[in-house]
């Protein structure tokens, strides 16, 4: 059972997007747990361009900002998403007892989760933007929201008779239109401008070229850029390459900027004759940079102990911690999903949002 999917790497994948393009993203992941665990029954997670901004749970029973710049909202924002997550907390208990009703699990002494993921997207450059919302269970797709029909598309047969009785909705399904389409999109240019210094900046990688031993995949390793948004490739005589080409995921660094890898399996008698480059591309950064595969270029570890790069450690660190916060606050995330939760006036829509994410 896919209770915990740790799947970090995904949520930098929730918004892929063209490298030339800048958009932003805000989402919000909200998990229910139904069962003996060692981790709160209920989490709400807020990222913005996939770096947590806030988050609650059961246990605390308190909505907390996890970055310097959000904290300065001021006591009364975070009181009322305290308010809004303790009203959310008691609503997921009741939904989840239903639907493990809908699954014959009413019995049931395992473990299971509820999930929301609603969100959405804006481009910078050409003023696109777009929205998400979609339910899972037990870590597979449940039902999720079309805004083109406004319908909902159920995934499995036991979300059927929710789509019947939220298709019938006519009401709350053009509020959550306006909500993705709008609300969303207002707060997330507000947190934008909260964040400018942080969020709105470009920050070149520094790119190497490893390779353990000389039989060893030769690694374009780039690391230290921001945003987030990169394509690392490798090209042969100026032709990329895919065949015998693995690609690392797209890792946080302790500092907030990100690296990856890409690893070439290539033969020295191979890369000697031919032109190997790495070339890494960060959007909002106009030029290419270029690593030629060249002896010199090479850095490696062979005959020296405990000389793995500084940037590789960081990123298994870093990895690791991120795969253990995700374990903590069971955040699943599904293949194709892209989505955030969060009403864009909180004194005008706890009621309406609380009520409508929750409605039965």
């Amino acid at each position: 059972m896919k209770v915990f999917l740790l799947l970090v790497v995904e949520i930098g994948h929730l918004y892929a997007v063209g490298i030339t393009a800048v958009t932003h993203s805000l989402k919000h992941l909200v998990t229910d747990i139904s069962g003996e665990t060692n981790f709160p029954e209920f989490t709400a997670v807020s990222l913005l361009d996939n770096c947590q901004v806030g988050y609650f749970d059961s246990i605390t029973m308190t909505a907390v900002p996890k970055t310097e710049w959000i904290e300065g909202n001021g006591s009364d924002f975070w009181d009322f998403h305290t308010e809004l997550g303790i009203v959310y907390y008691q609503l997921f208990k009741r939904r989840i007892k239903g639907w493990k009703n809908l699954f014959n699990q009413s019995m049931s002494t395992g473990v299971h989760a509820l999930q929301v993921i609603m969100g959405c997207g804006w481009d910078v450059e050409s003023g696109v933007t777009n929205g998400f919302l979609q339910y899972g269970y037990d870590g597979e797709d449940f039902i999720s929201f079309d805004l083109k029909t406004l319908t909902w598309i159920a995934s499995v047969p036991q979300a059927v008779i929710k789509k019947h009785m939220w298709d019938n909705n006519k009401a709350d399904n053009e509020y959550w239109k306006n909500y993705i389409t709008q609300e969303c999109i207002d707060w997330l240019k507000m947190f934008l401008e909260y964040g400018r210094s942080s969020l709105m900046r470009t920050v070149p990688p520094s790119v190497s070229l490893l390779q353990k031993t000389p039989s060893s995949p030769v690694t374009c390793h780039a690391t230290g850029f921001y945003p987030s948004r990169v394509t690392v490739t490798w090209k042969k005589d100026g032709q990329e390459q895919h065949k015998d080409v693995e690609y690392g995921e797209t890792l946080q660094n302790d500092d907030r900027t990100f690296q990856k890898s890409v690893h070439l399996t290539v033969k020295p008698e191979e890369w000697k004759n031919n032109k190997y480059q790495c070339v890494v591309q960060v959007s909002g950064i106009n030029e290419d940079i270029i690593k030629v595969l060249t002896e010199d270029e090479i850095q490696t570890n062979r005959g020296v102990n405990d000389q793995t790069p500084t940037g590789i450690i960081i990123g298994v660190v870093v990895g690791v911690v991120l795969l253990l916060t995700a374990a903590v606050i069971g955040v699943v995330i599904w293949r194709k999903t892209r989505r955030a939760f969060i009403p864009a006036n909180p004194s005008e829509s706890f009621s309406n949002s609380s009520n409508n994410l929750i409605s039965s």
